[in-house]
């Protein structure tokens, strides 16, 4: 069979409007204003190797780590006909524990003949659950090992053969401290996961079997050629950057993350090694997560329409060694790793990139998700509560313009809760969210500002923060400045204390937590800025 460039695209655009359903019939029949709201959850569709070939328009920290906990799925399960598989380990390519996927085979039809082969396409999903035990409501608190974070599962059925197991629902449930909530949330991963298979099967049915199948594998070559032409524009030579997270929690030393890209002939190898040891703290990186930051960086190299297959990688080696802080073993401890560490990854890959491509990458962002959770007892209605969200900062400026600002960026693209949803579901009162202005690098063109935002607890809570670029500031490039680094503080009773970027803290009631996030740097030389100013003024007068 021959490849017609049109069916290409129309299967390409086939698998992904699936992920895309999954995605929108998860957001709206979640029951957390996480899900709901922040829309911190990723829906995909791998084929029957388990290889990732469409992804939906959600977080890139989750999509390019899934395809772990897929592969980690099959190799424990082998999962059969009307089977869903939940696990959350990050050491069986999961993240963090927060963070439950669900995976589903999906067989060409109902024959007995079809449903004994094996599976044509793997539907999986993946979403944040606001608690998951733990020590820390929320669990995403400063931990010392992962055991402190929160229920560690394993590949386990959560759905055999079209029913759900309740003795393993009921043991997840009586582990943390929102059961309703993460029934809900649960319930509707699993619905997700099964209008995936009705999709899926449904094209089967119009297209064929033989014909579905070669256009799974056509896709990979197809993203793999792509990623090799790519690669072939990038001039040979290796290209070595560096960059620090402010400290793991419990010492003030920096962690260095230290990279060495390899260009050759259309071909990748990026190298961690001098990266820091893994630490005491929980800004540990599993394999997975480094995986996911190489995987989308290197698709930012690529146009928009370029399939999201696990194909692209093909060209690109990873080396990043057992132990350090970019490839953690258990039982290190996790959370921050999924969202700060990721974020650094990324600016060190971009660094070292710039070398080669100078007009093509933008300055730092942010470069922290700015990570909040607090719970405590609800006293309207006497029952736990715990809530999570990650706050925007300010995108880096680009060599054709300003960075955005206020925006999540790179490793994730969540929104932020509405105020109406958060003071409507938790005793707190948001005092102020607004942008922090004058946060963004200057140069040529300005980085984006990042948020200040204010939150009033209204009732006593045990509050966490996971943070960074608050020593260390997001960079500029090419004679740009770097953005203003964030800011922590805690105001009770009129008194002002700053806060360390990562801690764990009772707050009493009245307290009032004010987080400034970092702001973009800059691009570009601001005499430059100058000159261009001064050009659009001659010619305006003219």
């Amino acid at each position: 069979m021959r490849i017609d460039p049109a069916e290409l695209e129309i299967f390409k655009n086939l698998f992904h409007s699936v992920a895309e359903e999954m995605g929108a019939a998860l957001r709206r029949s979640a029951f957390s204003p996480n899900i709901k709201e922040r829309r911190d959850y990723s829906c995909a569709v791998f084929d029957g190797r388990g290889e990732a070939v469409a992804m939906g328009d959600h977080m890139p920290v989750h999509l390019g780590s899934m395809p772990g906990s897929v592969a980690a799925a099959i190799k424990s399960l082998s999962p059969g006909p009307g089977d869903i598989v939940v696990l959350n380990d990050p050491f069986a390519g999961g993240t963090h524990l927060p963070d439950l996927t669900c995976v589903m085979p999906v067989f060409a039809g109902a024959s007995e003949r079809q449903m004994k082969s094996a599976p044509l396409f793997y539907v999986a999903n993946r979403a944040h659950h606001s608690d998951v035990g733990g020590a820390q409501p929320g669990s995403m608190g400063l931990s010392e090992e992962i055991f402190q974070e929160g229920l560690r599962i394993p590949p386990v059925l959560l759905v055999r053969d079209g029913q759900p197991q309740r003795d393993v629902i009921a043991m997840l449930l009586a582990n943390v401290r929102t059961p309703t909530e993460r029934e809900g949330d649960l319930t509707a991963q699993i619905a997700a996961c099964k209008l995936g298979e009705q999709r899926l099967q449904e094209m089967t049915q119009k297209y064929g079997v033989c014909k579905i199948d070669f256009y799974l594998k056509a896709l990979q070559r197809y993203s793999a050629s792509l990623m090799r032409h790519a690669l072939r524009r990038i001039p040979n030579g290796t290209y070595r950057a560096e960059d620090f997270l402010d400290d793991d929690g419990f010492s003030t030393q920096p962690v260095r993350l230290r990279v060495a890209i390899q260009i050759h002939e259309g071909r990748a190898t990026v190298d961690f090694t001098g990266s820091s040891p893994q630490c005491r703290g929980s800004i540990n990186a599993v394999l997975a997560i480094t995986t996911s930051a190489v995987f989308y960086v290197f698709r930012c190299l690529l146009g928009e329409d370029v399939p999201a297959c696990s194909g692209l990688l093909e060209p690109v080696e990873i080396v990043a060694p057992e132990g350090t802080v970019v490839n953690a073993r258990p039982p290190a401890a996790v959370a921050a790793g999924n969202v700060e560490t990721s974020q650094r990854i990324v600016d060190v890959l971009l660094r070292a990139l710039a070398r080669a491509l100078p007009r093509r990458i933008p300055a730092a962002s942010s470069g922290t998700m700015n990570n909040l959770s607090f719970g405590g007892m609800d006293p309207h209605t006497g029952k736990p509560f715990a809530y999570y969200e990650t706050i925007a900062g300010g995108m880096g400026a680009r060599p054709a313009g300003e960075g955005l600002s206020g925006v999540h960026t790179h490793m994730t693209n969540s929104l932020n809760t509405p105020v109406e949803a958060l003071e409507s579901h938790f005793p707190v009162r948001v005092l102020r969210t607004s942008l922090r202005q004058g946060s963004g690098g200057r140069g040529q063109f300005l980085g984006g500002d990042g948020i200040i935002r204010e939150i009033e607890f209204l009732t006593k809570v045990r509050c966490s923060i996971l943070s960074d670029r608050r020593r260390f500031p997001p960079y500029g490039l090419a004679g740009g400045q770097p953005g203003k680094p964030g800011k922590n503080m805690l105001v009770v009773k009129g008194k002002a204390r700053r806060l360390p970027s990562k801690v764990v803290l009772n707050v009493p009631a009245g307290g009032v937590l004010k987080i400034e996030t970092p702001g973009g740097g800059g691009w570009g030389r601001v005499q430059q800025a100058r000159i261009a100013r001064n050009n659009r003024r001659i010619l305006k007068e003219k």
